[in-house]
C-alpha cells in the first residue's frame, strides 16, 4: 500500500460530498471553489424532512445530525452550481425517487443537465427513514420494487419522443416531456448502497454503482470483489463521503480502479468551508491521471 507521499497518476478522480443547508455557505460559493481547487464533482444529499417522531435509526449512530432536516432542495442547489461553473461534475448522492413523483424528476434532471450542458450524475437510492417514505405514501416493503420501475420510466422519458409506461406502481400513457438530456442515451444513473440488493440494482438498471466509502482497505476490497461476484466488475464505482484523513482508504480504491471518490464535507458557513477544502485540495494531484 502506498503512504503518505505516493502520487498514483491514477486516474481517480476526487469530488465532493455534502449536505447544502441553510445555515451552510451557499452552493453557488461552494461549486466555484471546488472547480478552482480542481476537485472533478460536486455530490449533494436529499432528505425532504424528517418526522419529530422517528422509528428508523440513523444509520451512523447516536443522534441525527440536523443537517438531515435543514437540506435544501438538491437540484435547486445543483442549478445554482451549474451556473458558476463549466467542469464540474453535479451528482446527486442520493436522491430519493421512491419519495418522488417520476414525470416531474424526469423534467428536473434533465433540464439541469440542459442548463449544464450535460454535467450530470444521478445517483439514487432506496433509503433509510420508514417514516419519511410513508409521509410521501410510499411503501417500505416495495420501496425496491419500486425504484426498479422509477429507473425504468425514467429511461423512457429521457430517450423516447412519446414515453409510456405501464407497471404495477408507474402507469402513464403516451407523454411529450421535454428538454431531453444532454448527455445520451440519458445522465448516467449510479446506484447507492452496499447491500447486495443495490449492488444487484446497479448491475442490472445502473450505469455505475454508488456505495459510501469503506473504513479501511480491507472494506474497499470486499465492496469490489462484492461488485464483481454480482458481474459488476467493469462497472464504474464513485465511493462517497471519505474522511480523507486516510490515505489507505483512498490508496486501495485507486489500486482498484474506481473512477472517482468523493470526500465527506460537513455543512459549515463558508470561512470554515473554504479553510477544510483548502486542507482537502492538496490530496487532488496526489490521485489525478
Amino acid at each position: 500500500m502506498a503512504g503518505d507521499t505516493a502520487e498514483f497518476g491514477s486516474g481517480m478522480k476526487l469530488g465532493i460530498s455534502t449536505f447544502v443547508t441553510d445555515r451552510s455557505a451557499a452552493p453557488h460559493v461552494l461549486a466555484r471553489a471546488l472547480e478552482e481547487r480542481g476537485f472533478d464533482a460536486l455530490f449533494l444529499a436529499e432528505h425532504s424532512h424528517i418526522p419529530a417522531s422517528r422509528e428508523s435509526p440513523y444509520p451512523m449512530g447516536g443522534e441525527l445530525p440536523d443537517m438531515y432536516y435543514r437540506a435544501v432542495d438538491p437540484f435547486v442547489a445543483l442549478g445554482a452550481a451549474a451556473a458558476v461553473t463549466t467542469e464540474l461534475t453535479l451528482g446527486t448522492g442520493v436522491a430519493l425517487l421512491i419519495q418522488r413523483d417520476t414525470i416531474q424528476t424526469a423534467k428536473e434532471v434533465a433540464s439541469l443537465d440542459h442548463l449544464s450542458g450535460g454535467r450530470v450524475l444521478f445517483g439514487v437510492g432506496v433509503g433509510w427513514n420508514r417514516e419519511e417514505m410513508r409521509n410521501h405514501g410510499t411503501d417500505p416493503r416495495t420501496r425496491g420494487a419500486l425504484l426498479d420501475e422509477q429507473l425504468a420510466a425514467l429511461k423512457e422519458i429521457w430517450t423516447r419522443e412519446q414515453a409510456e409506461f405501464h407497471g404495477r406502481f408507474v402507469d402513464f400513457d403516451p407523454i411529450f416531456a421535454w428538454p431531453k438530456p444532454v448527455r445520451r442515451p440519458h445522465p448516467p444513473i449510479y446506484v447507492g448502497g452496499i447491500s447486495p440488493a443495490a449492488v444487484r440494482r446497479a448491475v442490472k438498471h445502473g450505469n455505475g454503482w454508488l456505495p459510501f466509502a469503506a473504513p479501511d482497505p480491507a472494506g474497499v476490497r470486499a465492496q469490489l470483489d462484492l461488485l464483481a461476484a454480482h458481474g459488476g466488475a467493469d462497472l464504474p464505482v464513485t465511493a462517497t463521503s471519505a474522511s480523507g484523513r486516510d490515505r489507505a482508504v483512498l490508496d486501495a480504491y485507486a489500486e482498484g480502479g474506481v473512477e472517482r471518490v468523493t470526500l465527506g464535507l460537513a455543512p459549515q458557513g463558508e470561512v470554515d468551508t473554504l479553510r477544510r477544502l483548502d486542507e482537502l485540495a492538496g490530496l487532488v494531484p496526489a490521485y489525478r491521471g
